[in-house]
């Protein structure tokens, strides 16, 4: 089998591990490296990600990227950039993101919904977005435990992130607000995730036919009882040291469809909420319940050296799928599964 050449764009905790995976899959070969830090450019892929050099030294320059021809980018920077994606379509490559936008193409906007499927017709090339959170979770995993059901009542997606022992103090204190008091609570975190998880859903809906009246989006703090200490500082009691936020898909007056994310920095809370370890927790409520956990068996010191593999493989893995599959925006309940390959 002829290896499909693959260019890593963004080499980020999730593009390094990314770009690891690529290096040593038995289908890939890395064909280029589009790096933003100046001190990376020059720098050999297998040095960025702590592999042998592989010869491909990665660049900061997109046309070197776009020129490549390589057979799928993909394209993981710190936010989407939907020209940079239709230049990649538009002259041949095929993407695969881990940056969301593409999970719902009917409630995209339409410009730009034009512009990607423009670019994906001139290049006869397919875009897919996944991750773990927003993708696996919240599209592969349902579509899976609804194929045993004849009537869902409610599917409620619980994601749980433990953040004490993050060592980031501007990212939870003055970013994410936590250790502010709780009426300093951030209205833009939901649109935030309503944004980034509303479409996930609603493709979700649109496949096992459930009829979207509305997607809506609701949060709520929990503070502190007493000071709590974790690896950033100090969440000082009565400040907000957990927060929970719901993005919910109506039909017919009820929450068919709910993703709740559950964000703490320690469980000594003025709440009862249910807390658990990081991970996720899936509870079909229907004709055949169910109820799924999904923890990440790692030790606290181990997380920030693991958790990137789970927004980055299921993209690796699904290169070949993509690359296999008709023009246009793909979503996962239109492709074939993705099925890793662990040779």
């Amino acid at each position: 089998m002829t290896q499909l050449r693959v260019a890593q764009w963004a080499s980020g905790n999730i593009g390094t591990r990314a770009m690891k995976a690529v290096i040593e899959h038995p289908d890939l070969e890395l064909a280029g490296v589009l790096v933003y830090d100046p001190a990376k450019v020059g720098v050999d892929a297998g040095a960025l990600c702590g592999l042998d050099e592989t010869g491909v030294l990665a660049t900061a320059d997109a046309d070197e990227i776009v020129a490549l021809g390589a057979d799928c980018v993909l394209h993981m920077p710190r936010s989407m950039n939907f020209d940079d994606v239709a230049r990649l379509l538009s002259a041949g490559s095929n993407v695969v993101t881990t940056c969301g936008g593409l999970h719902h193409p009917p409630s995209m906007d339409e410009a730009t919904r034009d512009l990607i499927e423009h670019a994906c017709a001139a290049g006869d090339t397919s875009v897919y977005a996944t991750g773990s959170s927003p993708g696996f979770i919240t599209e592969a995993i349902p579509l899976a435990l609804t194929s045993i059901q004849r009537r869902l009542d409610c599917l409620t997606i619980d994601e749980f992130a433990n953040l004490s022992p993050r060592d980031s103090p501007d990212l939870l204190f003055n970013i994410m607000g936590f250790g502010q008091p709780p009426a300093a609570y951030d209205e833009n975190r939901l649109a935030h995730l309503k944004a980034g998880f509303g479409p996930s859903l609603r493709q979700l809906a649109d496949a096992i036919g459930i009829e979207v009246d509305a997607v809506n989006a609701r949060g709520e703090v929990a503070v502190a009882a007493r000071p709590i200490e974790i690896a950033a500082g100090v969440v000082e009691a009565g400040t907000v040291a957990a927060m929970r936020t719901t993005v919910a898909v109506e039909s017919g007056g009820r929450e068919a469809l709910r993703f709740r994310a559950t964000w703490y920095c320690g469980t000594d809370l003025d709440t009862d909420w249910e807390l658990q370890d990081t991970g996720w927790r899936i509870n079909v409520e229907g004709d055949t319940p169910l109820d799924v956990t999904l923890r990440f068996p790692v030790s606290l010191e181990q997380m920030a050296a693991t958790t990137p593999g789970y927004t980055a493989h299921r993209a690796v893995n699904a290169v070949n799928v993509v690359c296999a599959s008709a023009s246009g925006i793909q979503t996962t309940a239109e492709l074939p599964h993705i099925i890793a390959n662990l040779r």
